[in-house]
């Protein structure tokens, strides 16, 4: 079984905390079998404070790193006032700790956690992105770090960076999809109540006003735009299933949604190819039908645009059971 550790350090956040655990642990075969084992430890396996009013009693240590396949570290804030520089995100106790890592073991931080990730060289040269409010000061202590602050999450094989707050439960489910595909990855959004997926290219910070508790929604639209996928949809029809004018919907559909209703439906037909690709034997040309791309030609230009890979390539590694290596770091 996979094991997840997770490394909680004083003044951690603890929204952040829990979300390892409440993704991984929801996570089951088919016949109800868990696929994580979830775990977490300190630096010296005593009580560790939060940022809150309180602490968390943690019942291991440090020495749980080196059994783990793979570490996560949820945000913390610094002992003293800051700015805080380079040597406070990875004091020598910490330091220790990682080297207890074994190599190959996938490392990922949760928001502002990726200064530790950078502050032990990890991401020299590599993609990274870390809370959008954090970028400049970041890019300011680590310049050797290609900080990307526009997306939520940025897979880099064995290593892999999120954004801010929720952006951390948007990168564990992309790890649960990434391992076990995207039945098993909606199963456990379902189970925890939030969004099966969520592009890691897609911007981390967009202006959506609240409507008012009378305004339209394009939600309804959007439901039935699902089940109509494998046909051409233009925006006039979306317009018209919203009773709204065209100018108003795309307005309207872009607060809610942070994208174009093209965008989105092109986001929604990749989603619906991927699943098809994962769960069923359909040739690649079929696929692209049932999906809406019309041509397998035109359904390789999306797919290998969006993570990277081509339909066969990406059936091929959850056939084999094998990892696949998402290109999410793009806006």
């Amino acid at each position: 079984m996979h094991r997840v550790v997770v490394l909680a350090l004083d003044g951690v956040y603890p929204f952040e905390l829990s979300i390892p655990v409440r993704i991984f642990a929801t996570a089951t075969s088919a016949r109800g079998e868990p696929l994580y084992e979830v775990l977490t430890c300190g630096l010296d396996g005593g009580q560790v404070r939060t940022c809150a009013d309180f602490a968390v009693a943690v019942e291991h240590g440090a020495e749980l790193l080196p059994t783990a396949d793979t570490v996560i570290i949820p945000p913390f804030a610094p002992p003293g006032p800051g700015p805080h520089g380079r040597d406070d995100w990875f004091p020598p106790p910490l330091a220790a700790a990682f080297t207890r890592i074994r190599p190959g073991t996938r490392i990922v931080s949760l928001c502002t956690a990726s200064y530790v990730l950078a502050a032990a060289g990890l991401l020299d040269g590599r993609p990274a992105t870390t809370h959008w409010n954090e970028a400049d000061r970041f890019r300011r202590l680590f310049p050797e770090v290609r900080l990307d602050p526009d997306v939520l999450f940025v897979d880099d094989g064995d290593v892999l960076t999120a954004a801010g707050v929720a952006a951390g439960i948007d990168l564990c489910m992309h790890i649960v999809r990434r391992d076990h595909g995207s039945e098993i990855a909606n199963r456990v959004a379902r189970r925890c109540v939030v969004p099966p997926w969520r592009e890691g290219g897609q911007a981390q910070f967009i202006e959506r006003p609240v409507p008012g508790p009378a305004a339209a929604t394009t939600s309804a639209t959007r439901e039935w735009a699902l089940g109509r996928l494998d046909r051409p949809i233009s925006l006039s029809e979306l317009a018209d299933h919203a009773r709204m004018s065209v100018r108003t919907f795309s307005r309207r559909f872009r607060d809610e949604v942070g994208m174009t209703p093209g965008q989105w439906l092109a986001q929604q037909r990749v989603e619906h190819a991927r699943r098809l690709l994962e769960t069923t034997d359909l040739p690649v040309d079929r696929i692209a039908e049932q999906a809406g791309f019309g041509t397998a030609a035109s359904l390789r230009q999306h797919l290998v645009a969006t993570i990277g890979v081509p339909p066969s390539a990406y059936r091929h590694t959850f056939r084999s059971g094998g990892r696949s290596r998402h290109a999410v770091d793009h806006a």
